[in-house]
């Protein structure tokens, strides 16, 4: 075994954008820092929509994940101006808006609902007839019944983003080792850093597990702290918009059609990115016909000419979901780890009050005001008796699925 020379303040286990937005605020905070991954930027981002969507994406029973939500959306200008100005790159923010329309009676009234649930929640939103959804997104279908308008739920490019925040990391001094993390060192009851797949021991002061979907199957972990998170699948197209087309939509477009959600998100540089289908399969991520044809089907219902459009990528990815869909942060019941995954739906809108949430832990111990509800340790009893004891092989996933840590 090989030992890392020198130490690191604090290592980062993961390359997601919230391993990263961890690691560049953590060195930003005066911290050394380490983050090893694979394939920095990679993961979920790759195929996330981007919609920065507190309001629209509301559920009954999430109020307390809203408040979070909403922090960290009104964070979002201010840290996309820092993270641009850091690394020299854009990120696709768009301050465009979302309209979420109802094509039936039914939706309609679940919309109605959910419209009520953000008045009570004191959240702005606007009731439009189907002929007002139509005057601001002419490609609307002319069944639309009605819609919510929301302006201040907007977009960002998640592959954009995950770019800016490796290259704001290199700059800020974070070492990137670009190797798989076999297993958690733990040493006198305390975790003192990684062994990487090639051998190297890297040590730290404090390590952040921060793998996603993948997060409670590194190997090392005592079976009290493996975090409660599961992958969901999510398959997502993407299109082009020729320039005889365009602007084809201006804000993002969300529907549920026939009970199933849909949404289509237009970027600046003419890609309309459609999704996302919802599925409890596992380390599945194969592209299905079925899948593709759902979210094709749903989308011609809500927007008629998106059949004109070249089908130019498919994909699709795991979100890491914990048991109430809500994000696993600070500290564990092993001292010297912390968590920062089980974002669910919600890692891009999460990114930045979790990178500063990491940060006031790892240079004080304590969580936020913001992060107290979201304790990494509110699962642990469940944690030890659902979780079945974690492999200890090299490999953790199967190898249709990328290595995130």
């Amino acid at each position: 075994m090989r030992i890392s020379a020198n130490g690191s303040d604090v290592l980062v286990v993961g390359g997601g954008i919230i391993g990263l937005v961890t690691a560049w605020r953590s060195a930003l905070h005066g911290l050394s820092t380490t983050l090893a991954d694979p394939d920095p930027g990679g993961g979920a981002a790759r195929v996330a929509a981007g919609m920065l969507a507190a309001v629209t994406e509301l559920h009954h029973g999430e109020q307390t994940l809203l408040g979070l939500n909403l922090a960290s959306a009104a964070r979002y200008p201010a840290f996309v101006a820092e993270l641009e100005e850091a690394s020299g790159q854009e990120t696709g923010f768009r301050a465009c808006g979302t309209l979420s329309v109802a094509l039936d009676s039914d939706d309609r009234a679940h919309l109605r609902e959910l419209h009520a649930l953000q008045q009570r929640s004191g959240l702005e939103s606007e009731w439009l007839s189907g002929r007002e959804c139509r005057r601001l997104e002419p490609m609307l279908a002319p069944g639309v019944r009605g819609g919510l308008r929301v302006d201040g739920d907007h977009q960002v490019d998640p592959r954009r983003l995950a770019s800016a925040l490796v290259t704001a990391c290199e700059r800020a001094g974070v070492v990137l080792r670009r190797e798989r993390v076999q297993r958690l060192s733990v040493t006198g009851g305390r975790a003192t850093g990684a062994a990487l797949r090639d051998g190297t021991e890297l040590t730290a002061g404090q390590v952040v597990l921060a793998g996603g979907s993948l997060s409670g199957r590194l190997a090392g972990l005592p079976d009290a702290v493996v975090p409660p998170v599961r992958p969901v699948k999510g398959q997502v197209l993407r299109l082009t918009v020729p320039p005889a087309y365009a602007p084809f939509l201006s804000r993002t477009v969300r529907a549920v059609v026939r009970g199933s959600h849909v949404y289509l998100v237009p970027r600046a540089n003419g890609e309309l990115v459609v999704g996302a289908t919802t599925e409890e399969l596992g380390w599945d991520t194969t592209v299905t016909a079925g899948g593709v044809y759902e979210l094709l089907r749903d989308a011609h219902e809500l927007v008629p000419g998106i059949t004109e459009l070249p089908l130019t990528e498919t994909g699709a990815g795991l979100r890491p979901a914990s048991p109430d869909n809500a994000p696993l942060l600070g500290p564990t019941a092993l001292p010297g780890l912390h968590l920062a995954t089980g974002h669910h739906r919600n890692g891009v809108l999460l990114t930045p009050v979790t990178g500063d949430v990491m940060a006031h832990v790892l240079t004080t111990g304590e969580l936020p005001e913001p992060g107290r509800p979201f304790s990494a340790q509110r699962f642990a009893p469940a944690a030890s008796q659902e979780h079945p004891p974690h492999p200890s092989s090299e490999d953790t996933a199967p190898a249709s699925q990328e290595q995130p840590v």
